[in-house]
């Protein structure tokens, strides 16, 4: 079941906050909140747990046969305002955003999938649980999931003629996954009132009470991946623009925190096998 509406008090406390480039939670218009990054063995988690499956097997159409790439994406009941079943409208918007950030753009190179072409593929599966949710789900589903990609290392392998040997960790080092470029999605929620500024990274209240959202998908390269659009807010070109350049340079940030995070973990293992 949904929590109940907001109040008419808290309703009017935001957008008198929101006129006044104020948020409840301290930060700027367009400041978005500071993400956490953890790893384990095989997770990376961003406010919500992601895990990555590989497998190796026959690919189904051989016009497909170096392209093997799932995804999968779903909300615990304690992070959904609804009860659990079929999917919510919010899972399968998420979901499509998540298959068009993460595979339609080529982020992770599928050639490098390939085994032996026509007969062997890896397969990879990419599951996204949510824990919680403290708004703007979309782009921390997107973050966890491009954070596991890069976290995630296969197996080594030889192949010699029509024989695959796949080597353990413990004979040959894992690979990493081959990738084109590191998408992020940023998101940001406007309001009813043209006096209020739009806010970036909105919260869950925030979220609800908006009268519209823009999600925009991009790497630190300024490639554009996606850009979608939800609610009925009339947005003028220079007001799109001034968005994606303000995305242009969060995407720069993050893609510098996560490097330096993964980096830091794999140093810390190989210190640990040392």
């Amino acid at each position: 079941m949904r929590p109940p509406s907001p109040s008419i008090p808290e309703k009017e406390f935001l957008f008198v906050a929101l006129k006044q480039s104020l948020r409840l939670d301290g930060r700027l218009p367009l400041e978005m909140r500071v993400p956490t990054l953890t790893f384990g063995p095989e997770l990376g988690y961003y406010s919500r747990r992601s895990k990555q499956k590989w497998s190796n097997h026959r690919p189904s159409d051989r016009s497909r046969a170096c392209s093997q790439y799932t995804r999968k994406y779903r909300l615990w009941p304690p992070a959904s305002t609804k009860l659990v079943g079929s999917p919510s409208e919010e899972e399968i918007t998420i979901t499509r955003m998540l298959d068009k950030v993460l595979r339609r753009s080529d982020a992770v190179d599928k050639e490098s999938l390939c085994i032996l072409a026509g007969q062997r593929v890896w397969h990879l599966r990419l599951t996204l649980h949510c824990l919680s949710d403290a708004g703007n789900m979309l782009d921390c589903a997107c973050l966890a999931g491009i954070v596991a990609l890069k976290h995630f290392r296969r197996p080594d392998i030889e192949v010699t003629g029509d024989e695959v040997t796949i080597h353990p960790p413990s004979e040959r080092a894992p690979i990493p996954l081959s990738m084109h470029h590191t998408p992020f999605c940023f998101t940001f929620a406007f309001f009813p009132d043209a006096e209020t500024s739009p806010v970036l990274d909105p919260s869950q209240l925030e979220h609800r009470l908006s009268a519209g959202l823009m999600s925009i998908a991009l790497n630190a390269q300024r490639e554009l991946c996606v850009v979608q659009k939800l609610g009925g807010v009339p947005l003028g070109m220079d007001e799109i623009l001034r968005l994606v350049d303000v995305a242009v340079r969060k995407a720069k940030e993050l893609d510098q925190l996560v490097g330096e995070r993964l980096k830091e973990d794999w140093l810390g293992r190989n210190v640990e096998l040392l």
